[in-house]
């Protein structure tokens, strides 16, 4: 995906990382439509077991149809969401910002940038089994500022993006107090 939509680069920056969800933290949301999409079908041999002339008549058998194609466009729409949430949320790290796209609906994206020297702590969290397992994890980034923190969730290798971005932001912090002391004299 082209994050010229999103932001435009300096002419001095380039994307160092593109972050996104671990695959496997949509799993749930896949067997939840699964679950979702076999329930009228469970109900409906459920019902026909218990009242099997029920659907013989021409009236319920076309309510029932109709029903069904309701619920299951609901459940496309549902799971259509999900996945669009799950696949435009994503940070994007350059050499001199992070930038958080969150995507909270269909309709609605929250972007937020961070300069990088403005860091003051980067922390990363693996918790679980298969977090653990498939290495995954949060990532913290903490400014001096109390209201400014940004949260990658669920990223892969937690730990190197960590040490990635304390790598990137001494490198910013190095340029940035060059320039103000060349500024200043």
């Amino acid at each position: 995906m082209n994050v010229s939509h999103f932001l435009e680069l300096k002419s001095y920056e380039h994307v160092q990382y593109i972050l996104r969800r671990h695959w496997f933290t949509f799993i749930p949301k896949i067997i939840l439509f699964l679950v979702l999409i076999a329930l009228p079908l469970i109900v409906r041999a459920m019902i026909g077991s218990i009242y099997p002339e029920l659907f013989n008549a021409d009236v319920a058998f076309t309510l029932s149809v109709l029903l069904m194609s309701c619920y299951y466009l609901g459940i496309l729409l549902f799971f259509y969401t999900q996945f669009i949430v799950f696949y435009l949320d994503m940070w994007v790290i350059t050499n001199d910002r992070i930038v958080d796209i969150e995507q909270i609906g269909l309709f609605s994206r929250t972007i937020s940038e961070l300069d990088l020297f403005r860091i003051q702590d980067v922390t990363s969290d693996v918790h679980g089994f298969f977090a653990t397992l498939l290495k995954y994890g949060v990532v913290t980034i903490k400014t001096a500022s109390n209201n400014i923190h940004i949260v990658f969730k669920d990223v892969s290798h937690p730990d190197v993006i960590r040490e990635q971005l304390i790598r990137l932001s001494h490198e910013d912090r190095k340029y940035h107090y060059t320039v103000a002391i060349a500024d200043e004299s």
